[in-house]
């Protein structure tokens, strides 16, 4: 007879197997694409985007989302205004508040007639398969997960552990971010979906930022969100979850009624009396765009030359002779990196670099592939700044994150000289090589002075650390608190996340972060 550890071990195995057990459903899989530009011309969008841009000897408009609650209210408004159609593609779907109202609008606008595509990298959809496959229920939405797999889909844990049979691909995830209605109004940068992308958590919210973008730059956008649609990634979401064909009825209703029961809300409250302003995307800084993103096949190749990513096509369409700016959430810099940087440092170009402290992480593996590059930028003149978990009174409202105990940085924008780029592209190895991204360049000079203001506004020391470098080659952090300057000679942030830190530089995990 097996001895009883012997049963355990196989009970064990089976009860494993159940929980990464999954299976693949028969579903056809349509090829769709974005309405013609004179399909969206016909839309009140495109009308209204139409007559805005007949005044305009500039091909492209632009405004900076900076603030959380802004951020949320156009998105909520290009939901309401859509008439053909509405394009989401996130890395992250978050189950909170602000979700829960975006797909009630959403089912809302899939009523009144509109096409919803809605794609989610797989990671992001994990444990809400049903949820979004009772979404995809509609007839009018359609919901696609990218780079998925059947097995392990409920739970974090079980995912990992299926992900053991193809982790060369599995670890590498679709990263962009991106909205389009009726084609001709975008929005684009670092912003996925959920409360902390929004100011809406109360614990911890993110200092984001995003373009809304309108002009020739927005069907370049619709055709990246096709080719990724389109391509072999993309499976439906109904080929690993079968719900009725009705449920969407059932998440209308629970959706609705979880609304009525949180109508008062704080943050819904703080919504509903928002000063009505004009749409972001009419009151525009003018200019001319440019729409990047990585091959959407990106995820199935081999390591590419970097020649060869997003980042060498932005590289390729910028010039530089006089300042730098980069806001990375995650900034590792690699040896390579490193030596670009203090090159054009060395070479009388400003470099300025904002990141998150060890204190705001929410990836303190990441500091610790970034931390150990500080003293060389230093020496060679570049200026790093690093985001403070905790809001001073009386910090800028652009970069403030207010309505939470912590904050953290999620910004990915670069500057080069009178041109900027915001999308989801951080500055790290992970972003360059592995993930997929994308983000739009912008010329425009009043652009760049409104960034700059941002810029000015994150550098303050109520909201970040400067880190300088001592004569005698020690690291020193300043500050503002409670109105007077301080300086802190030892890096901020508790045990925990100095041994992430400390384990993520001792196994040399770089390359993958």
């Amino acid at each position: 007879m097996p001895s009883a550890c012997r049963w355990s071990q196989w009970l064990s195995l089976l009860v494993l197997y159940g929980l990464l057990a999954g299976c693949t459903h028969a579903v056809v899989r349509e090829h769709h694409t974005a309405l013609t530009v004179h399909e969206a011309r016909d839309t009140w969008l495109g009308e209204q985007v139409h007559q805005v841009l007949a005044e305009q000897s500039e091909p492209d408009g632009f405004a900076l989302l900076a603030n959380g609650q802004d951020a949320f209210a156009a998105r909520a408004g290009l939901i309401r205004q859509a008439e053909r159609e509405l394009d989401i593609q996130t890395y992250l779907l978050g189950d909170g508040q602000t979700t829960r109202l975006i797909l009630a609008h959403l089912l809302d606008a899939a009523e009144e007639g509109v096409r919803v595509r809605l794609l989610v990298d797989d990671i992001g959809a994990i444990g809400q398969g049903d949820r979004l496959a009772a979404l995809a229920s509609h007839p009018s939405i359609h919901v696609r997960v990218y780079n998925p797999l059947a097995a392990g889909r409920g739970h974090i844990v079980t995912r990992v552990l299926a992900s053991v049979v193809n982790p060369a691909q599995q670890h590498r995830r679709m990263h962009n971010k991106l909205w389009v209605a009726d084609n001709s109004v975008a929005i684009v940068g670092g912003r996925n979906l959920g409360d902390e992308y929004f100011n809406a958590n109360d614990s911890r919210n993110f200092a984001d930022l995003d373009f809304v973008t309108i002009g020739e730059v927005v069907p370049e956008l619709s055709r990246s969100f096709d080719l990724y649609w389109n391509h072999g990634l993309a499976q439906p979401i109904e080929r690993y979850h079968q719900v009725d064909d009705n449920a969407w009825q059932t998440l209308k209703s629970e959706l609705e009624a979880w609304l009525d029961d949180n109508a008062d809300s704080e943050y819904f409250t703080e919504l509903r009396h928002q000063a009505r302003t004009a749409p972001p995307w009419e009151t525009l800084h003018w200019g001319e765009g440019l729409a990047i993103w990585d091959a959407p096949g990106k995820l199935t190749a081999g390591t590419p030359e970097w020649s060869d990513t997003l980042l060498g096509d932005l590289t390729d369409a910028t010039t530089l002779e006089e300042r730098l700016v980069i806001i990375s959430a995650y900034f590792v810099p690699t040896e390579q990196g490193v030596k670009s940087l203090t090159d054009l440092a060395d070479q009388g170009i400003t470099v300025e670099i904002i990141t998150n402290s060890l204190e705001s992480t929410d990836a303190a593996i990441v500091h610790g592939a970034y931390a150990p590059w500080r003293e060389t930028l230093l020496r060679h003149g570049v200026v790093l700044y690093e985001m403070r978990p905790e809001q001073e009174a009386g910090a800028s409202d652009d970069m403030r994150v207010p309505g939470a105990s912590a904050s953290a940085l999620h910004i990915k924008a670069l500057s080069f000289d009178d041109q900027l780029f915001v999308g989801s592209f951080n500055v790290d190895p992970r972003s360059i090589y592995w993930n997929t991204e994308t983000g739009v360049l912008a010329r425009s000079e009043s652009l760049i002075q409104a960034f700059n203001e941002l810029l000015t506004a994150g550098q303050d020391p109520s909201l970040s650390y400067q880190v300088e470098l001592t004569p005698e080659g020690e690291l020193n952090w300043h500050l503002e608190r409670d109105g007077k300057m301080e300086v802190l000679t030892s890096e901020p942030g508790n045990f925990w996340r100095h041994f992430n830190a400390w384990l993520s530089y001792t196994l040399r995990l770089e390359r993958l972060l």
